[in-house]
């Protein structure tokens, strides 16, 4: 090939620029022949050849071949077609374009894998009048077409400067499109090889490239081209739009991972390393359910971890608050159980008694399974210890299928045991509440807040305070930890706080329990619960499962009675224990065991009965009356002593009585002076002899109005010198005008009587709906006599 011819080969996309002759017009005055009426045709697939353009064609077909070595041994001229569809292999007639162009093959090169390549220019648009031949390749009779001279046309002469101007644009946003080819399209004079030049290089489709070809003027062909311009201008204004970005966001990318390498060495040179762990910490985070606020502080958190050394002491601090909002259950939820049968007989099952809690929960359960979602309520068990308060929290826990867990709030000092610390103190740590929720894992379980009559209040703070948000059905759904910096979810938390006090409890926390009263356990209840419940545990701690014996209700009986003076049953579980270690005693040594235990075994066991009922027997003496009181252990026996002695009529009272307690004295004997004649007493006794009232167990502090009637029996007792009538208990308040007040705690004081073996109990009338709710079969041989005055107390009291 001549040096005129400059040459440049496909690029990536097979796009290339066309081989140019420079001296365009010289070289088609020069090279001016003949074109014949006939020539051979080649039909290409996918390329419009233009006048005055170069290029290279690799021939396939064996048709075509042939023709190209023909004309290249002639006269060097082929016509040249497109064919209207690319896919045909074979084409027909009917698939050739019928206008083409000459072209002259100024280079024929055999390839070595038996292929052609040529390199052809075109010369003039020619039409196809008619189809000489088709065998052994085409021919066809042709029409030169001529091209307009438009030289000294202002417009078309603007229109070839924008194309100019145009393809330069074009040019330079195209990547893989030489510079160069600007500055030689600049260089072309001749506006038709420069329309043809650029025709032949637009990226359009073959049949915008076919139209072109077609239009006979040439600056309608202008024209068009300069439309198709526009089209391929904008296409590559987007396309370098989007690969600029693309390049800008892997450019950013490439330096931003550079800058994490530089800096995982920079950390591994300091020693220490923490993307392992980062990473755990952000796969775990992908299976949580959380709410924005802490998927947002989680994300953050991480962040800054990411930065941070491991060597420093805030990475700790980061590192443990981000795995406790791990650890927590974000808004994960058990399945309750809404079976009320099934749960009322695991109730049943796990607690003898307690009718009025269990119908408090099954009443819960069936709400929320009418309506799927309620605020669960705050429940206080409020009774004498050793009843099952705590254990009755686990068994609601398994009727309705949640998880348990106990918060011990006893002897608790500090609010921030609650809210927990500020996460930047050294040892911080979240609250109790949210502390157990991380360990149960469960965002709605049964949580026992145990005696939360006990707690502290000191200069740290007052905790049950801090517990009145806890506690709030209203407020706890925005539970705030110090530690965590969120707000937590308790609604869903079903609380049950126990208690032994109420008059413990601050009152603005009272107000939001719903206080459930649990009263101790009769006789007959106790002997049930040892049955299913204490005798098959304590055989099971001391390895007598296997071994036989029984204990009948008679003997159980004795052990409550004689042994124990308690509203629960801790006491007998102990006297059973001392049971079952002598039992396991006697197995070991002798390798057998009596088939059942008697009453003298159990004195042979546990040793003399430590309470006994005949005390109320010598206790029968003038001034001496059994008053019943109420302790937070449960029920229990008060006596009174009155003695009076020579003196001026003072009245003195011991035995660390309360305020409360020493008025109803003074009230008591007030009513004495003011109505002795209607109790036969001699006016002048009260000036005459000194007064004191005694109340034993001295160093146990008492107080409350319940025992007025009793002192006011006491007192006249010793006054009149009679006796008080045997095995009688009293309790209720008295007043000056004569009138008998109700009293609480009247099952516990009622139950303390069954068991010290009282058979008569004087009380205000107005408690008589206080024993109708006791099981009549835990008071049997009790006589109740129901009073409304003071003087029905002692026509009734005094022999």
């Amino acid at each position: 090939m001549d040096k005129k011819y400059y040459s440049q080969g496909p690029e990536d996309e097979m796009e290339f620029m066309p081989i140019i002759p420079l001296n365009e017009e010289e070289d088609a005055n020069a090279d001016e022949q003949a074109i014949p009426t006939e020539l051979p045709i080649l039909p290409l697939r996918n390329t419009v050849l233009f006048p005055g353009v170069v290029i290279p064609i690799t021939v396939g077909r064996d048709k075509s071949i042939k023709a190209v070595n023909d004309a290249y041994k002639a006269d060097k001229l082929i016509g040249v077609v497109a064919q209207k569809d690319s896919n045909v292999e074979e084409p027909v007639v009917s698939d050739l374009e019928d206008i083409g162009t000459v072209a002259k093959i100024v280079k024929l090169i055999k390839m070595p894998d038996g292929g052609t390549t040529i390199i052809i220019q075109g010369r003039k648009r020619f039409k196809i009048e008619e189809i000489t031949a088709e065998d052994p390749y085409f021919k066809a009779k042709v029409k030169v077409l001529e091209e307009d001279n438009l030289k000294g046309d202002a417009d078309f002469e603007a229109m070839v400067g924008s194309i100019k101007d145009l393809a330069g644009q074009i040019v330079g946003l195209s990547p893989n499109l030489p510079s160069e080819a600007a500055i030689i399209l600049k260089n072309i004079e001749n506006p038709s090889f420069l329309i043809h030049f650029v025709s032949s290089n637009l990226n359009s489709d073959i049949k915008e490239k076919q139209r072109l070809l077609e239009i006979s003027n040439i600056k309608a062909r202008a024209e068009l081209l300069m439309n198709l311009m526009h089209t391929e201008l904008q296409y590559a204004e987007l396309k370098n739009k989007v690969t600029n970005k693309t390049r800008n966001e892997l450019d950013k990318q490439q330096r931003e991972y550079f800058l994490q390498q530089q800096m995982k060495a920079i950390k591994e040179e300091l020693g220490g390393d923490n993307v392992a762990e980062v990473k755990e910490m952000q796969k775990k985070a992908e299976t949580k359910k959380w709410p924005k606020a802490a998927k947002e502080m989680f994300t953050k958190g991480v962040e800054k971890l990411e930065r941070m050394h491991p060597s420093t002491p805030d990475y700790s601090i980061t590192y443990n608050h981000l795995d406790l909002m791990l650890d927590l259950p974000w808004e994960d939820y058990t399945q309750d159980q809404y079976d009320l049968k099934k749960s009322k007989k695991i109730l049943d099952h796990d607690h003898y008694g307690m009718q009025k809690i269990k119908e408090r929960i099954l009443e819960y359960l069936a709400v929320l399974k009418l309506k799927g979602d309620m605020k669960s309520p705050i429940l206080c068990f409020l009774g004498p210890p050793g009843i099952g308060k705590t254990s009755l929290g686990k068994s609601i826990a398994a009727a309705i299928n949640r998880k348990y867990v106990r918060v011990s709030l006893g002897g608790l000092h500090d609010e921030s045991e609650i809210r927990g610390h500020r996460k930047t103190y050294i040892g911080a740590m979240p609250g109790r509440i949210v502390q157990s929720i991380r360990k149960i894992k469960s965002s709605n379980p049964v949580m026992i807040l145990d005696e939360i009559d006990k707690v502290g209040n000191t200069v740290h703070g007052d905790p049950s305070s801090a517990l009145l948000e806890v506690l709030d059905p209203e407020q706890n759904n925005t539970f705030y930890d110090n530690y965590l910096e969120l707000e937590y979810d308790l609604s869903k938390v079903l609380f049950i706080a126990t208690a032994n006090n109420i008059s413990n409890i601050q009152p603005a926390l009272r107000d939001r329990l719903e206080i459930i009263d649990l009263s101790g356990y009769a006789v007959e209840e106790k002997i049930e619960i040892a049955k299913r419940h204490l005798m098959p545990k304590q055989k099971e701690m001391h390895g007598l499962t296997a071994a036989s014996f029984k204990l009948s209700d008679t003997v159980l009986q004795k052990i409550i009675e004689d042994y124990t003076r308690e509203s629960g049953v801790r006491e007998l579980d102990r006297q059973l224990a001392s049971v079952m270690r002598y039992q396991a005693k006697e197995l070991v040594i002798k390798g057998k065991l009596k088939a059942t235990i008697t009453n003298n075994d159990v004195e042979k066991i546990l040793g003399k009965p430590r309470y006994s009922n005949d005390l109320y027997k010598i206790a029968n003496m003038p001034g001496v009356a059994v008053g019943l009181a109420w302790t937070y252990v449960g029920g229990d026996i008060l006596f009174i002593e009155t003695q009076l002695s020579e003196g001026k009529g003072e009245l003195k009272l011991t035995g660390n009585l309360g305020n409360v307690m020493k008025e109803s004295a003074s009230t008591a004997l007030t009513y004495l002076e003011a109505n002795c004649k209607k109790v036969n007493i001699d006016p002048a006794v009260f000036n005459k002899k000194d007064i004191h009232i005694h109340v034993p167990e001295g160093a146990v502090p008492k107080d409350g109005p319940s025992a007025g009637i009793t002192m006011l029996a006491a007192l006249a007792s010793a006054f009149t010198g009679r006796k008080m009538k045997p095995y009688l208990a009293m309790t209720g308040e008295i007043t000056l005008r004569g009138q008998v007040l109700p009293v609480g705690g009247i099952k516990e004081k009622v139950l303390a009587a069954k068991r010290a073996g009282l058979k008569e109990i004087i009380m205000c009338w107005q408690n008589e709906k206080d024993v109708e709710e006791i099981n009549s079969q835990y008071i049997k041989g009790i006589k109740f006599h129901y009073v409304k005055t003071m003087q029905q107390v002692l026509d009734l009291a005094l022999v």
